[in-house]
């Protein structure tokens, strides 16, 4: 306990590290402030419909990736999920479009093309999803809750433009943490979003075990510490690497710092146990909301059955495919995203070869053999953990809003961010104690 102290009171002694952190603290306010700024138009006291739809199926998935502006018709409604998605299409249409891949290539002025093409197709995608958006809340809140008149075209003009202006300042906000703060901007908006809805959910929780006196206190302490093991697997998953012993030739160098190096350079190459991320989840529940909505379109029983199956996010069914389309999806993006050709490539320009592998061709093939055997676990283990919440429901009968805390996305993007900003906090770290050694290496140097 000690030492962390000392580390975090190290953190605020970097005057550069500790302004990065109070702009992200400030940007994240900015979000949070803007998640409760309730549509213009929309009478605020009339949102329980609104707030009982998002609390199961599909949409309590969204509310909580929005940190619960879905359900308070905020300015912030949609998110930054439109440019979550965004992301996704581009990224995959550079598998297929010759242009998207040459401005992967051009390094530095290529990204920041991509990045244009990702908020113009975000803009695109908010166009759509915000009529979606309202032509729900006409649904689903009452006449009376229209302070501008019940299908006025005034206004589902404004907010339309509204939803489109929020999702776009909600990105700017992540770019503005990413150049200006700390972590990754976009991740943290949605780790916020997701933290923010964790009290209440556990609230809900206490009542429902203490104060109704359903299971009591040695249950909700039980609870706890599954959660808490389950967010130590999470971290094992995300951690885990399979390290590959790289060996690079013999090289001497000769001149004032003539040094042989007899047995070679070794290193490894780190090939992560879920090197696809949270992605496989995401691409798994976009498919998941295909079946309820083609199924819908119809009045058969048939039809009915398959809504009701794969609208219960704790149901069998639903969990059952959603568990294999995370395996299908945690191998399609592992191939498209670990390029071991390149990697062979590299390794064989540089010098470098795996010890009992010959360069080149056989490298890249047992580089992918590698990650295919790798990836078989890792993909199993991310499925267990999507489908996780289902089973703490069925099992300890614990409250949905809290059993979504143990496991799935929310669960995974919480800890890969958490784990993805601490890095970043110990390189910070690290790079000051070293840039003070360089300026004692200098002076020694004056000296002699």
């Amino acid at each position: 306990m000690k030492k962390f102290i000392e580390s975090i009171s190290n953190v605020w002694k970097i005057e550069e590290l500790k302004n990065r952190i109070l702009i992200t603290l400030g940007l994240l306010l900015v979000y949070r402030f803007g998640a409760h700024v309730t549509l213009p138009g929309i009478d605020a006291t009339q949102l329980t419909g609104l707030a009982g739809q998002a609390t199961n199926g599909l949409t309590a998935i969204f509310d909580m990736f929005t940190g619960g502006a879905f359900a308070k018709a905020s300015v912030f409604a949609l998110g930054i999920m439109p440019y979550i998605s965004a992301s996704i299409v581009v990224q995959l249409m550079g598998i297929a479009i010759p242009y998207l891949q040459k401005l992967q290539n051009d390094g530095e002025s290529g990204r920041k093309k991509i990045n244009q093409i990702t908020r113009w197709l975000t803009i695109a995608i908010t166009l759509v999803q915000g009529p979606t958006y309202i032509y729900n809340l006409y649904r689903t809140l009452p006449g009376s809750a229209f302070l501008l008149g019940f299908n006025s075209p005034e206004f589902l003009f404004s907010s339309v433009i509204i939803l489109v202006t929020g999702t776009i300042f909600a990105m700017w906000l992540g770019e503005k943490i990413t150049d200006k703060g700390i972590g990754n901007g976009i991740s943290l908006l949605i780790m916020v979003g997701i933290l923010a809805r964790l009290p209440q959910a556990f609230i809900q929780e206490f009542t429902t075990r203490v104060t109704n006196n359903n299971g009591g206190p040695m249950l909700l302490v039980i609870e706890i510490i599954v959660w808490l093991l389950v967010i130590i697997a999470c971290v094992l998953l995300t951690m885990a690497v399979r390290r590959i012993p790289v060996q690079y030739a013999r090289r001497t160098t000769t001149g004032d710092y003539e040094q042989d190096l007899a047995g070679g350079n070794r290193q490894w190459i780190p090939l992560k146990l879920n090197a696809s991320g949270v992605m496989p989840i995401i691409f798994a529940q976009a498919i998941m909301f295909i079946p309820a909505a083609v199924a819908g379109l119809s009045k058969s029983d048939t039809s009915q059955s398959i809504v009701g199956a794969f609208s219960n996010i704790f149901g069998f069914w639903y969990n059952f495919v959603f568990a294999t389309l995370i395996i299908v999806f945690t191998f399609f993006y592992t191939a498209i995203t670990v390029p071991t050709n390149k990697m062979a490539d590299d390794l064989k320009r540089s010098g470098g070869f795996i010890p009992g592998v010959r360069p080149g061709a056989e490298t890249s093939d047992f580089l992918d053999k590698v990650m295919s055997l790798i990836t078989f676990p890792g993909s199993l283990f991310l499925a267990l953990i999507a489908v996780f919440p289902a089973i703490v429901v069925s099992i300890m009968d614990v409250q949905q809003s809290w059993a979504m805390f143990f496991g799935g996305t929310s669960l995974i993007i919480m800890v890969g961010v958490a784990i993805d900003t601490i890095q970043q906090i110990n390189s910070y770290l690290l790079n000051k104690h070293y840039d003070g050694l360089m300026k004692t290496g200098k002076n020694r140097k004056a000296v002699a």
